[in-house]
């Protein structure tokens, strides 16, 4: 799905409204696309003693309308509208749907919370919509207090989206509506699909009000689902075998941390890769080899201090379809300089990760002979940038752009940016894979996909990140969120791929 912001959902009601269809039946299919969700989420509705919260703009407008929607087809156990402001300050679409309202009979409207509403079981939040800029003030502030603190064990479902809440952003001010669903319209928008915003919302429901997909193929931003990594997951053919799904080299480890290159090796294969070799440390082969025996091994030549020698390593390139480099290999100085000599050189695909990223930070880019998948958590996105991050979407952009390569920004709501400035929120994930060796089952699932999807490697990037959140999900609703490991994410990733054909 597409993510807008504000301004470009603006753009494309007008565009829908110059097309032919009025703003008026923008907002009556707005409201029926709100009931639907309320029927299928807290049925039976005629149970439910209901208040609608209206402000005076356009998205006041949609809650006047499903309020009569509720009055006309559902009649529920209770139901009150509370206005933000004087009926006689209401214009345009909103004043038309207040007349309508009260053309069908209905009465119970009022300007400020009495105590018998306080016993309502469900709220409708349409207050402040998207045209909010800077924090919630005067009567709509108020109100977002009320619903927030004065209805205890109410539900609450926004309309478009959280009262107070940035449409544009992932942070917003205070006060902000905690809702338990939200139903916005034609596509989500950027506060929907980014943290903390994203954990505000409960539920997102996303309905189709009229406008026309053809308005939204030049957004930039996706937020990333199933339906976008279908392709590089479908059946294998009958006749395949190890050599038909890529060859991955694994450069990571070293003395004392054999376990990045293990995981990463495993997770290549985990993912599908036919053959993976992990070339590290000539002392810590064994210990790789121990943890995972399906993996071939090449050892390397060490410095005395530990680290891995700048050595001739093109003889393990030939025949590798994806290289992962980084997990692990510390940051000795001649470590550093066939980190950079490799990202500068080496045709195949190249996913750098950790170490590997650190052997960037603060010197100049190296060049890339082929394509470069980057995959740093904020941190280390901090140390490539020169100072720390301030948007996840548009450094993760710019900084794509600017190196001509992908970004993989890591974190809640990880963000995929490509050259040509399109980018993806990846929505799986969970507290449960903040431990040790999670990225690094992440960079060897990025090589493994892209080992088998030579043609599609955007897809495989994007297949890679939506497994590994999930897979972790899955732990977690099994193991919990504190026991959860990062070789959990390998078990639990037959699951995670089950859920994407789902």
């Amino acid at each position: 799905m597409r993510v807008l912001t504000a301004a470009e959902m603006r753009e494309v009601d007008r565009l829908t409204i110059e097309a032919g269809i009025p703003s008026l039946i923008l907002m009556e299919n707005a409201a029926h696309r709100v009931l639907e969700a309320l029927q299928r989420e807290f049925a039976p509705l005629r149970d439910q003693r209901i208040v609608v919260f209206c402000g005076k703009g356009n998205n006041g407008g949609d809650g006047l309308a499903v309020a009569r929607l509720l009055h006309a087809m559902v009649r529920p156990a209770a139901l009150d509208v509370v206005l933000a402001s004087a009926p006689e300050l209401l214009a345009g679409d909103a004043a038309a749907n207040y007349r309508m309202l009260r053309a069908s009979g209905f009465e119970a409207i009022h300007n400020r919370v009495t105590d018998e509403l306080r016993g309502a079981t469900l709220l409708i939040d349409a207050l402040l919509g998207t045209g909010i800029e800077g924090d919630a003030r005067g009567r709509p502030a108020e109100l977002i207090v009320e619903m927030s603190f004065g209805f205890p064990g109410a539900r609450i479902c926004a309309v478009d989206l959280p009262s107070g809440m940035q449409s544009d952003s992932g942070d917003s001010g205070s006060p902000v509506a905690r809702c338990d669903l939200t139903v916005t319209f034609t596509a989500p928008k950027v506060c929907h699909a980014l943290a903390p915003n994203c954990d505000r919302i409960g539920k997102l429901v996303v309905g189709r009000i009229g406008s026309p997909d053809s308005l939204l193929e030049e957004i930039p931003r996706r937020l990333l689902g199933p339906s976008d990594i279908s392709e590089v997951l479908e059946p294998r053919a009958k006749g395949g075998h190890k050599g038909t799904y890529g060859h991955v080299l694994v450069l990571a480890g070293s003395r004392g941390k054999p376990g990045a290159a293990a995981l990463a090796g495993m997770a290549a294969l985990r993912s599908g890769a036919g053959l993976v070799t992990v070339a590290s440390a000539e002392s810590v082969t064994g210990a790789i080899g121990a943890h995972a025996p399906e993996l071939m091994m090449e050892g390397l030549a060490e410095t005395p201090e530990g680290g891995i020698a700048d050595q001739d390593v093109e003889a393990l390139l030939r025949g590798k379809s994806v290289v992962a480099i980084g997990p692990g290999m510390g940051l000795a100085a001649s470590t550093v300089a066939l980190v950079r000599r490799l990202i500068a050189t080496c045709t195949v695909p190249m996913i750098v990760d950790a170490d590997a990223l650190n052997a960037l930070a603060g010197r100049e880019w190296p060049g890339a002979a082929g394509p470069r998948v980057l995959t740093p958590h904020p941190g280390e996105m901090a140390r490539l940038l020169g100072h720390p991050v301030t948007s996840r979407l548009d450094d993760a952009r710019e900084f794509a752009k600017h190196f001509g390569l992908t970004l993989l920004l890591k974190g809640q709501r990880t963000v995929i940016a490509t050259p040509d400035g399109n980018c993806w929120i990846n929505p799986t994930g969970t507290p449960a894979m903040a431990t040790a060796g999670s990225g690094d089952v992440l960079t060897g699932m990025l090589a493994g996909l892209t080992a088998q999807n030579g043609a599609r490697q955007l897809e495989a990037v994007l297949a890679a990140a939506w497994l590994h959140g999930k897979a972790g999900e899955c732990a977690a609703a099994v193991l919990g969120e504190m026991p959860v490991t990062a070789t959990d994410l390998l078990r639990f990733l037959p699951e995670a791929l089950r859920a994407a054909h789902a």
